[in-house]
Order: structure tokens, then sequence, then C-alpha cells
């Protein structure tokens, strides 16, 4: 066989097999994700009367579908990332918390869902944003840079692309009185919409005007991607996802579970060629609720890979999801803990258009000092209006102390303003949704019945294992907890009981019950300064004094310093800082803090020093 027969068969044998490989490869749809930060969907008119046309991203709607109830689970970027990368609930895995201070592993078979991506032949590639609570094993992008593209792939493999917009965070609103002065917005203050429970002043109409200014430039970068996409001939290969990372960034927002922090826009453009992927007719709207724990799943069940059991989510795209099951969908699970330094438990469920909202410590008002909500001039100018007496009742409330449940009809009520749970016509929706939300804390279990502090030191290395190890003492934490929704009669017993209980998170608990009772509490001052005096646990002793405190029985700069000077554990220390300035923002007690009398290593964590700085003021 001559030379020039043989590089002929050789080139033949090449192509066949080029062929046969990308064969196998281009059956399986390539996969867009362009991500919004801080966006929820109330400021789009796709999604909101009172929202900004977005023309590129009203284009994928056009030839895909519009998801008009889609939810983050919770309001923050790291703990909706580690969301999305798990599949999974942030209190099941104890990724919840903003910003970390120590990560934990994935549950124990599980993948972050780009390397079942990966496995089945995708190239993965992520611009440029991680951000998760969760220790990211080897192996799970091919490339996670502000450079990474699509581009670089082999020749005909499908690609899983994320691409991270950060025109719209939160800190683009730190803008500065001398700015504002001189910085036009493009959207008209005096006619754009201020929600009903922020003053209506010039400073709001403004920080309004300029946020919606921000959307219309992200929508801009969203049609970026997609004309490269169109340049590269990829968009009938292609589903491109856009979709906020949680919501905001307004005050009240991020950072809070009302639907303006947790309800994000979502559009799926949906290619010709997986039409049979999506059971829905292009250009409709989907109001079945679809979560961030669903969208690895989702994009795992277009490229024909099964969801394992260790995750929490199910596809609501893709081979065996149908439009009609997708519609009967109508709950969202919601959780907020800690964000930078401020300490709270909130847990919400909503089901079709009623939210209930569960405040474990209802004394933590929202407004609660955080540094970086705070500078932003909205959030300075609402606290000093408050301070000044000039708010509404409506205004007011992110300021005072929280009901211990709300009911919320948020398609008549979307700010969530009034508060249907007194209200008896609506006893048996507030009883379904409580008791749907105490099986969802039980199944999981929640972690969060222990202090952030407790489950570093002794859960962080398995937080799944460890919350099956200790459902039955999680299950009595909440029962506990729960003491605060009877009448006090009722619960008196209960409670004297558990504040003198060898368990010390069965002590933790019974004190935030009591602080929650306030006044009515009063017959359990007696064990209370026992605890406040000689409790092993320090942040007992601060829970005792913080519930002496509240009903002004007792000042508990002593018992609280004494406690911060004591402590050897920044996340400790953290937790009593938030107590402190609870009692001096709250409650008007005066705390000096000398840093000196602190542990070192204490007094240089970055969340420790923020309150610190704070308190120094």
């Amino acid at each position: 066989m001559n030379k020039r027969l043989i590089l002929f068969t050789i080139l033949v044998f090449q192509g066949l097999t080029w062929n046969k490989i990308n064969a196998q490869t281009t059956d399986k749809p390539n996969i867009v994700w362009v991500v919004s930060e801080d966006n929820s969907k109330h400021y789009m008119s796709l999604f909101d009367e009172h929202g900004v046309a977005v023309p590129n991203i009203e284009a994928l709607a056009k030839d895909g579908l519009t998801y008009t109830r889609a939810f983050s689970n919770t309001p923050v970027c790291s703990a909706a990332r580690s969301t999305l990368i798990s599949g999974s609930y942030g209190p099941r895995l104890a990724s919840h918390y903003h910003r970390r201070l120590a990560e934990v592993p994935l549950p124990e078979g599980v993948q972050m869902y780009p390397a079942y991506l990966k496995q089945a032949g995708y190239y993965t590639v992520n611009n440029a944003k991680e951000d998760y609570n969760i220790i990211k094993p080897d192996g799970v992008w091919d490339v996670s840079s502000k450079k990474g593209t699509w581009r670089n792939r082999k020749k005909g493999q499908p690609f899983f692309y994320v691409h991270n917009i950060g025109t719209t965070h939160e800190g683009h609103l730190h803008f500065s009185k001398e700015y504002m002065e001189s910085h036009k917005t493009k959207n008209n203050p005096e006619t754009v919409f201020v929600q009903p429970n922020h003053p209506q002043t010039e400073l709001f109409k403004y920080t309004n005007a300029f946020y919606r200014d921000d959307i219309q430039r992200m929508d801009k970068e969203v049609g970026d991607v997609v004309a490269k996409l169109k340049e590269d001939g990829l968009l009938e290969n292609t589903f491109i996802f856009y979709y906020g990372d949680h919501g905001g960034v307004l005050p009240g927002s991020k950072g809070y579970i009302n639907e303006v922090g947790v309800h994000v826009p979502l559009v799926v453009y949906i290619p010709s060629k997986y039409q049979h992927l999506a059971d829905a007719k292009k250009g409709s709207k989907v109001n079945g609720f679809v979560n961030f724990i669903d969208f690895g799943p989702t994009i795992m069940n277009l490229a024909g890979v099964k969801t394992p059991k260790g995750m929490d989510g199910k596809p609501f795209l893709g081979k065996g999801v149908t439009a009609k099951e997708v519609a009967k969908r109508d709950e969202t699970f919601s959780y907020a803990d800690r964000f930078d330094e401020k300490y709270d438990m909130v847990r919400a469920v909503r089901k079709g258009k009623y939210k209930y909202i569960r405040n474990y410590q209802p004394f933590n008002f929202d407004g609660l000092m955080n540094d970086y909500r705070y500078k932003q001039l909205a959030y300075q100018e609402w606290y000093d209006l408050y301070k000044q007496g000039k708010l509404n009742k409506i205004q007011s409330q992110f300021f005072e102390t929280k009901p211990l449940e709300g009911l919320y009809d948020v398609e008549n009520d979307p700010f969530e303003t009034n508060n249907l749970a007194d209200n008896p016509e609506y006893a048996k929706t507030l009883k379904s949704l409580r008791k749907n939300l105490i099986k969802r804390e039980l199944c999981m279990p929640d972690l969060s019945f222990y202090p952030e502090f407790y489950l570093i030191k002794h859960a962080f290395k398995n937080p799944v294992k460890f919350g099956q190890d200790h459902k039955k003492d999680i299950k009595r934490y909440l029962k506990i907890a729960n003491l605060s929704l009877l009448d006090y009669s009722k619960a008196a017993p209960k409670l004297k009981k558990a504040l003198e209980s060898t368990d010390p998170w069965g002590r933790y608990w019974a004190l935030i019950v009591c602080s929650s009772f306030k006044n009515k509490a009063k017959d359990m001052i007696a064990v209370a300064k026992k605890i406040a005096n000689n409790d092993n646990e320090q942040i007992n002793r601060v829970r005792a004094a913080e519930f002496l405190g509240l009903i002004k029985v007792q000042n508990p700069v002593n018992v609280m310093t004494n406690a911060l000077y004591g402590t050897k554990d920044s996340a400790e220390a953290l937790l009593i800082l938030n107590s402190i300035v609870l009692m001096q923002d709250g409650y008007n007690y005066s705390f000096t803090i000398q840093t000196s009398k602190i542990d070192v290593e204490v007094a240089n964590d970055k969340q420790v020093i923020r309150r610190l700085a704070y308190l120094s003021k």
C-alpha cells in the first residue's frame, strides 16, 4: 500500500472516529447559566408591574419559559450558592451561615453537580464567582476563573457554562451623598415606585431609580452573553437560564427571608432542537414553585444524569418531567441565620399564596446593626427617621420587636405588611403551615437548634451524620422553642423543667423562650439569675442576662462583658456580641468594651472587629 493510500486510510478512520465521538456528545444540550447578583423579581416588568423593561431577558422569555415562582431558599450570596452547588437545604448541611467561619463537607456519596456533568462528558466552566460554604473537592470545574469560556472545549464537546454578573450587587448602592448630588439616574426618581414599608423620601426614590438603572445595565450584559452564543452558532443547541442569585438589594431585602429577599426572577430559553425536554409551550409562564435546591438536579436531568439520593431537590425540566406535575408544585422553604456579624434564626414556608414565618428570637429586631447593610445611605436614613419618630406603623416594623409568627397573603400583600397570624379567619391556614414547617425541621433535621460555635466544634466534620445522630435532641430543642407559642400558663411547667435541665442546649432554648415571653415569664427570674451567675456555658449566662435585661430586672452589662472576656471562641464571641448590640440599641443599656481583655485570637476575628468598632463609636 503506497504512502498516499495509507494516509488516506488514516484520515478516513480518524474522521469516522471523530464523527462517532461527535454523535455521542452532541445529543446532549449545552447549558448556560447567566446569574445576576442581588435581584428579586420585583424590579423587572416581566414579573412585576412596578419593574423596568429588560429587553434581552424578555427576548429569552419569548423563546422559552418564564418561571413566576422561583425561590433562592435563602437571601444571601454564600448561603444561596451553597444551596445551588449542593442541591441541598443549608440547615441540613450547616452551609447556611454567611460569611463562613469554617467550611463543611458535602453529604457522603454526593458531589457538587458540575462533577456529575463532567463525568457525563461535559466541559464545565464557571466565570467566575463561587462563594461556597462547602469544601470544594478537586475536579468540580474544568475552569473557574474570570477568563473562563466555553470556547476552549474540545470539538463537539457539550458544555455547562456559568456567567456571573456583579453589576447589581449591593455594593453598587454604597454611593455617597456627593455622588448622589452629581449623578442623575436614567429612571426618574419622582415616578419610580417605592414600596410601602419604606419612607417615601427623596433618598429612597433616588436609590430605587439607581437600582433600576443597574438592572437595565445588567440586562445588556445578559444580551452580550447571548450574542456570543449566537456568534458561535450555539443558540439552537443551548439551554440558557437567567436568574438572580437571591433577592435584594434595597433595605430589608437581602439578608431577610421576605419575598424581596428570596423570590428571584427565572427565565429559561428553550432551543428548538431540545423542545422535547420541556413539556411546555415556548413563551408561556410556569406558575409552579421551583427552588434553588432544584436547579442542579434540573440541569443534570437535561444532561441525562440521575439525581443522587443525597440531594434534596428534584428536576423541573428534562426527561420524565411534565408541565402538569410542575404546575402542582406549590411550596418553598426559606431560612435565615447569621449574616456577617448579625445573628437571628428565622424560618419560612410558603404554600400557594400564603407565607408563614417563624421568628425564633422575636426580640432580635430586623434592623439590628449589620455593618455591610448600613453602608447604604437608605438604611442609615431609615433608621434615623425611626429614631426621630417620623415613620408610620408599617415603616417602623423593621426596627421593632417581631411577632413569633407571621402569616401573609403575599399575592395581595407582596411586601408582607399585614400579619394575618392573629386573625381567626386564617387559623386553619396558620396551623397547617406551622405543622408543615415543624415537619421539615425535624426531617432534615435543622442543625440551627445548636449554636453555630458548637456545631463548628462538634458537627462540621460530618454535619449530616451529626444531624441524624442527634435527631432526638433536636426534636426536644424544637419542642422547647415552640413553648413560646403556647399560653404562658400551659408553657410554664415545661419551661421551668427545661431551665433546670442538665442539657445546656435545653437551658439555652428555655432562656430564649423566656425572652420571647418577656414579663409573662417573671416567675422564672430566680432560676434565670442562677444561670446568669453560675452556668458552665458562657452563652447561657448571656441568654439569661438578656432575658433579665429585656424585662428590666437586672442590668446585663457585667454578665455579658465578662462572658465576652471569658470566651476563647470567636464564633461564640460573635453570638455574645449580638446580644450586647441588641441590649445597647434596642433596650438602652450602655456598654464599654475593653478590647485588651478579649482573647487575642477572638479580637482579631474579622466579624468580631466589626462589632467592636461599632460598639466603640
